[in-house]
């Protein structure tokens, strides 16, 4: 019987060590898991944050474009809106030219503008009551001016030369057919200058026509003074 107790406690211990080695093996192998597992998670963590990180950085920067394309349509719609200003300014001074100017202007155009010297001139309802006489009076009496024969200064210091002056002159214009200028009936809603009008052909002197053309061609240098 004491053998028997003797291989029996053998067995027992043995099967013992044997659990003992069993639980220390399983549990290094769950530590082992436990650890890569972690690893695992933290690399995968690492990535999803890089990758955050790098998608937050990218809608930083397409933020950052938007704001500052924003910014530039914000700029160019100011500087566009200060340069209309500046050449509304300028077309609101030519039509508050005092008249003797004004008249003085708009002969210089007409004479500028005609190419028969037997145009009709078109003003504004204003400017027709204003200075279109004036304005076609003067135009004509310097067309005549360059093809009338010039008088003798003694001559037309008197009444009477000063008589003969015009009658030299209206002649001059019905022989060679310049300084036959017109004020015509008709009138446009235009704020300044005039419209020639010859047949089928007009030629436009408004002022807010001829400030838009020159806008054209000046923006960008009155730009350079206004944003320099």
């Amino acid at each position: 019987m004491e053998g028997i107790e003797k291989i029996t406690a053998k067995i027992i211990q043995d099967s013992e060590a044997e659990v003992t080695r069993i639980l220390e093996e399983t549990e290094r192998k769950a530590r082992s898991i436990g650890e890569e597992a972690q690893a695992q998670a933290d690399r995968e963590r690492e990535e999803i944050l890089a990758r955050g990180r790098r998608t937050a950085d990218e809608r930083l920067e397409r933020l950052k474009s938007a704001a500052q394309m924003e910014r530039r349509k914000l700029e160019l719609a100011a500087k566009q809106e200060v340069l209309a200003e500046a050449f509304d300014l300028a077309l609101e001074k030519l039509c508050a030219m005092p008249e003797q100017e004004y008249v003085a202007l708009l002969t210089k155009l007409a004479l500028e503008a005609s190419s028969t010297g037997r145009e009709q001139l078109i003003f504004s309802p204003q400017d027709r009551s204003r200075v279109g006489k004036q304005v076609v009076v003067a135009a004509n009496e310097a067309l005549v001016k360059g093809v009338a024969p010039e008088l003798p200064e003694a001559i037309t210091e008197s009444k009477v030369g000063a008589f003969l002056g015009k009658v030299v002159n209206t002649t001059a214009a019905m022989v060679t057919g310049t300084g036959l200028l017109t004020l015509s009936e008709e009138t446009r809603p235009i704020k300044g200058g005039f419209i020639m009008v010859d047949g089928d052909i007009e030629v436009n002197c408004a002022f807010e026509t001829l400030v838009r053309l020159q806008r054209e061609k000046l923006e960008k240098e009155v730009a350079g003074v206004l944003f320099p």
